[in-house]
Formats: C-alpha cells, sequence, structure tokens
C-alpha cells in the first residue's frame, strides 16, 4: 500500500489538522449550539477539499514547456543534489549523460534547512551553504567542458525539481543522493516521488562522500 505521506513532518501536520479541525466543530458546536457546529463543519470540510485538490493538481506529471524545447544538438540535464553536489560519482554521471551532445546542465541544490529556522523564514544561512556548494560543482564542470549553472532551490526537492521544470524543461534528470541508510530523501522516497511525478528519464546517483574522501596519512 502506497505510503500517502512524503515525510514524517507532513504526516505529523496531518494528525495535528484533524485534532484541530474535530476540536473547531466541538467548540462552535459547545458555544453556539447546533447550527454553528454545522456551519464550521461546512466552511472547514470545504476548505479541506480545496486544499486537497490544489495539491493534486500541483502533484501531476510535470512536462517539459513546449517553449523551452532543446536546439538541436543540446541535450537539457537537470541535477539535484544536496551535500553531494561535488561528489565525483556525480560528476561522471553527468559527462556519461552530456556525452554526443551540447549539454546544457542546470544544478539545482535545495536549501537544507532545520525544521524551527525553516518555519521561522531563516534561510540565509542554509541558501549560503547551497550557493557554495554549487559554486565549487559548475567550476569542475566547466573544468571537464560542461556548460553548467547552478540554482538554489527549494527546501522541498520535489517541489525544487518542478520549479526547475518549469523554466528549464530537461530532457533527463540526475538525483544525487547519500548512500541508503544516510540519505534522508530516500527515506522520504524523492527518487520514487519524483519517478511517479515527472514524466522524463530520471537517473539516480549514490554519491558516498566518505569513501571518496582522502584517507589520513600516518
Amino acid at each position: 500500500m502506497k505510503n500517502p505521506f512524503r515525510s514524517e513532518a507532513e504526516a505529523y501536520r496531518f494528525v495535528l489538522g484533524t485534532v484541530v479541525y474535530f476540536a473547531a466543530i466541538v467548540i462552535a458546536t459547545a458555544v453556539g449550539g447546533r447550527w454553528w457546529g454545522l456551519g464550521v463543519f461546512v466552511v472547514v470540510t470545504v476548505a479541506v477539499l480545496l486544499w486537497v485538490f490544489r495539491r493534486e493538481v500541483r502533484e501531476r506529471p510535470v512536462l517539459a514547456p513546449s517553449r523551452n524545447r532543446s536546439v538541436e544538438g543540446e541535450r537539457r540535464i537537470l541535477v539535484v543534489a544536496n551535500e553531494t553536489v561535488a561528489g565525483g560519482a556525480l560528476r561522471d554521471a553527468i559527462k556519461v549523460a552530456a556525452e554526443g551532445a551540447r549539454a546544457n546542465v542546470l544544478v539545482v541544490s535545495p536549501a537544507l534547512n532545520t525544521k524551527l529556522k525553516h518555519w521561522t523564514s531563516d534561510e540565509d544561512q542554509a541558501r549560503a551553504a547551497a550557493e557554495e556548494r554549487l559554486a565549487r560543482s559548475c567550476r569542475e564542470l566547466e573544468r571537464l567542458g560542461i556548460n553548467a549553472r547552478g540554482e538554489v532551490g527549494d527546501a522541498d526537492p520535489l517541489q525544487a525539481i518542478e520549479d526547475a521544470q518549469r523554466t528549464f524543461g530537461a530532457e533527463m534528470i540526475i538525483i544525487s543522493t547519500h548512500p541508503q541508510g544516510r540519505s534522508n530523501w530516500l527515506e522520504r522516497g524523492v527518487v520514487s516521488g519524483a519517478r511517479e511525478r515527472f514524466s522524463v528519464p530520471i537517473t539516480h546517483v549514490v554519491v558516498d562522500l566518505e569513501a571518496e574522501s582522502p584517507a589520513p596519512t600516518a
């Protein structure tokens, strides 16, 4: 059975919303009587249904915009990575994907943040760290002869992909994560969710930064 929630935080928000929903109806009934309770029930239910509908529309497969179709000989590649953005395995995968064509690569790094800072809209530090990672990655790709630019994306990687697809229109997407067991994205089902949601080929690259780090000298 498919899990309807993309993360534990989303499940928590659902439970909290359910409690608030019923509490509002009970309080309205207790204070204003049956008709007040019925009115609150109708208003809140309609609001919830509208939110669900908008979410379903937003999560339908996103097609590459026709105005961004690649010119002849060009291949648009969208790369989505967080800390693994400068990993050697990812660079190798991009190089392979770019072979035989004039590659146009967009590297998107979601602005990672703590839940507290995200809810308080304090994202400056997260964006600065993402921009620094992107700059290093793009320099390495340019060194390999690959035309690349970087953007800081939404903290939600699936939303970051959708935002990029609406303006960039990639023909293929590469998602880079840490290995299983150390990857928050894999636990949240980002790769499988992207394959369900987007209509272009998606490649998953595992980058083990610990294995790539040079061994300490004696």
